[in-house]
């Protein structure tokens, strides 16, 4: 046959496809979340998440040095505290969980990236986002809580605040309030749009951090739109965000594809706990090759127009982008 378009000639050799791949991954692009529990002292297994610990403020560095060995460069710190209260006092102390750990990580590894996330669902006794007035979260009296903890974040070193409660207005309040206590190089990295999602059962049970009365809705995005994301990035962004995220990963590709598409911003995915439990669950029945999974997910979000990844796979990505599995 006479065909003088033929795209298999691209496809001959392993050398010839990995020259014309039109995505690439890095390890410098990998977020790791990291757990730490003020209770704890050493390292416990977390039952939701299969391969995945928490960490005492004793062991919180194992987790840095285990990131390190892989060549993953960053991490997202998630504070599990010894006290909840109605207003998550503990989430601004001074010798808060997520503060004693910023600084122990960044005394001995003070090039690692510590991202942290500022919200108070794992600091108040009620697992909401807020302040409660009766069984609604109030947003405008939310935003100096969430001030508060961001330049607590940023005073014990942390190099990024990543604020998750999804109340309005509150990346312009965090950068207002890091400013004026002169962290004007703390960067914030936006939870921007952030969907009510099924997929974060494990996580909330690793966190301990789930409502202890209705859900998220009223805050969250509803999983149907997808031009409500558009708007959320485009707040954030004349709100003074550096970094844009889309949450969950996989089943909002299409707005990663648009988002990215749209801002000028760098975009992070978060590739969610359920979606991580899923594959470990479908490859322990051995239903499916979990690498080759793993690989392939995190493709898809980078082909989506992701710039970075948080993922509890960060260190097996790692590992396979240096093999050469992917990249």
């Amino acid at each position: 046959m006479d065909l003088t378009n033929r795209p298999r000639r691209l496809r001959r050799t392993d050398a010839i496809r990995r020259l014309n791949r039109e995505t690439r991954l890095s390890a410098e692009a990998l977020i790791y979340p990291v757990f730490v529990d003020e209770t704890l002292s050493g390292v416990r297994p977390i039952d939701s998440l299969p391969g995945q610990n928490h960490y005492g403020l004793d062991s919180v560095c194992q987790a840095i040095e285990g990131c390190i060995s892989h060549g993953v460069k960053h991490c997202i710190l998630f504070g599990l505290p010894a006290h909840k209260d109605e207003c998550g006092v503990s989430a601004w102390a001074e010798d808060g969980v997520i503060q004693q750990a910023v600084r122990a990580i960044k005394s001995q590894y003070p090039d690692f990236t510590v991202i942290t996330d500022v919200c108070m669902c794992e600091y108040t006794s009620h697992g909401h986002c807020g302040i409660l007035h009766g069984s609604e979260v109030d947003n405008d009296e939310t935003l100096a809580y969430l001030a508060k903890i961001a330049v607590s974040h940023a005073a014990a070193g942390a190099d990024m605040v990543a604020p998750s409660d999804m109340m309005d207005g509150h990346v312009a309040v965090l950068r207002e309030a890091l400013d004026h206590h002169g962290f004007q190089q703390t960067a914030i990295m936006a939870y921007s749009a952030k969907y009510a999602s099924a997929f974060y059962g494990p996580f909330r049970s690793a966190a301990g951090s789930a409502p202890s009365f209705g859900d998220r809705k009223g805050y969250q995005m509803d999983p149907h739109n997808r031009k409500e994301a558009i708007r959320e990035c485009a707040l954030d962004a004349q709100e003074g965000a550096d970094i844009l995220m889309v949450k969950p990963a996989l089943s909002y590709l299409d707005v990663i594809r648009e988002c990215a598409d749209t801002f000028a911003q760098p975009l992070c995915a978060y590739s969610v706990s359920g979606e991580y439990a899923m594959i470990k669950s479908a490859a322990a029945a051995g239903l499916v090759d979990e690498e080759r999974i793993m690989c392939e997910t995190a493709v898809s979000i980078f082909r989506a127009g992701a710039n970075m990844l948080i993922t509890y796979y960060a260190k097996e990505l790692a590992d396979a982008i240096h093999r050469g599995d992917i990249g």
